[in-house]
């Protein structure tokens, strides 16, 4: 299967540079991934396509300040510095720009408190550094960092909350789960009171969730790995779930990576570590029997994993009428909901 199959015309003018206000008022097209069928709504109908028993399981990691701007001491030359993994507790996996003479050895300042030495390589091109600081790194962190935003939104965000999810908690993300940007908090408990079950796991948006595909051929494409947690609750709520008969619904792409990483077995697992799942086309899932999630870029990892789901030709169909319809598209977009 090429890559290329999974490309798609979008006008730029579909890009959404900022969020809907409120949450819930973005669009929702629902997918029924058996019969095709198509129909169009907005995100706070959700509560009328679910149903008691079911589990929505939310990622709710928070994304960090991540883009750092510091300098060479040596050279005066001007580095930034993005934080994608925490290794130890002063060492991170990190992408570096300008990255080429970016050697072990190599310090990099950000301020008098904050200074890093890069002590690795990767195989993804990125750096192992190791920071020293006075004072307490998280703090530093949210008083020197930005909050970085995808390329393709070139417009700035006024409220940074507005890039975090209302139930964020726990600190980590390099982006957001951007699925999970629709809900707000009543939303959730108008949800939870009609008998849906709300869940939680956690995983770290890296650069495996957005790394572009380099290959021509899909299977010849290597995740990058990211940190993922299931705690005790989550698995026993889902395995109950799954045993009555009921739908396990993940917000996201990085929920549905989570559910199956933790769920090999078919049945789910409380546990942490790190994945590198790639779900594409003839991947057959084991715990996620529906799913919400945004509108992708063309031949990205996520446009295929909901084209695993669903089935490529109905996703493609689904998109083409997206586009028809002049719904939003990326991080700041509309929702589908595939069912």
């Amino acid at each position: 299967m090429l890559v290329s199959d999974f490309d798609y015309y979008l006008p730029e003018e579909l890009i959404a540079q900022q969020p809907v206000e409120p949450r819930d008022q973005s669009r929702l097209l629902l997918l029924d991934r058996k019969t095709g069928l198509i129909e169009h709504k907005n995100f706070f109908n959700l509560p009328q396509f679910l149903q008691p028993g079911d589990t929505l399981v939310f990622n709710d990691t928070r994304v960090i300040p991540a883009r750092l701007l510091g300098v060479k001491p040596e050279t005066g030359g001007k580095v930034e510095v993005f934080l994608l993994n925490r290794t130890t507790k002063d060492e991170w996996e990190v992408l570096v720009k300008p990255g080429k003479r970016a050697r072990p050895g190599t310090v990099i300042e950000f301020s008098k408190t904050l200074r890093c030495e890069v002590v690795d390589t990767t195989d993804f091109g990125g750096r192992i550094v190791r920071f020293e600081y006075q004072g307490v790194f998280e703090e530093i962190l949210d008083a020197l960092g930005e909050t970085p935003l995808p390329p393709y939104i070139k417009a700035q965000l006024s409220d940074k909350e507005r890039y975090q999810t209302v139930y964020a908690r726990e600190r980590g993300s390099a982006a957001a789960p951007t699925a999970g940007l629709h809900f707000t908090r009543l939303l959730m408990e108008n949800i939870e009171s009609m008998g849906v079950n709300l869940a939680f796991v956690t995983l770290h948006v890296g650069l495996g969730t957005f790394r572009p595909v380099s290959v021509k051929n899909i299977t010849d494409h290597i995740m990058h790995r990211e940190y993922y947690s299931v705690p005790e609750e989550t698995a026993a709520l889902v395995n109950k779930t799954l045993t009555a008969g009921n739908r396990v619904i993940a917000v996201g792409t990085t929920a549905v990576r989570t559910l199956e990483t933790a769920g090999v077995s078919g049945y789910l697992e409380a546990k942490s570590g790190w994945t590198e799942i790639f779900i594409y086309p003839g991947y057959e899932f084991k715990i996620v029997k529906a799913m919400i999630t945004n509108f992708h870029l063309p031949q990205s990892t996520l446009l295929m994993l909901i084209s695993a789901l669903a089935g490529r030709d109905q996703i493609f169909n689904a998109y083409r009428e997206a586009v028809d319809k002049r719904y939003r598209f990326f991080s700041f977009g509309d929702a589908m909901f595939i069912y």
